[in-house]
């Protein structure tokens, strides 16, 4: 899995926010998967149980994730 900006999470504003998500390990990062669809504050969760998560939104048959540093982790991976 790579993860190569694990590192900078734990510098982002509002990681606090984190302790309630249950896929990310500090170790491993995230463990979950989600897809960057254009939107500027939200990625697209690709679990199957989104919605038991904290931070899942849901809109239109689709759950979109609004952790910050999600996004900022599933936009760098698009690179």
């Amino acid at each position: 899995m790579k993860q190569p900006y694990t590192h900078r999470i734990e510098a982002m504003p509002g990681v606090r926010s984190l302790q309630g998500c249950k896929a990310y390990k500090r170790e491993l990062g995230f463990t979950c998967k989600a897809k960057d669809v254009g939107l500027d504050s939200y990625v697209e969760c690709m679990e199957t149980y989104s919605f038991t998560c904290p931070f899942s939104v849901s809109y239109a048959h689709s759950h979109y994730c609004r952790c910050a540093a999600r996004v900022y982790m599933a936009k760098k991976s698009e690179l």
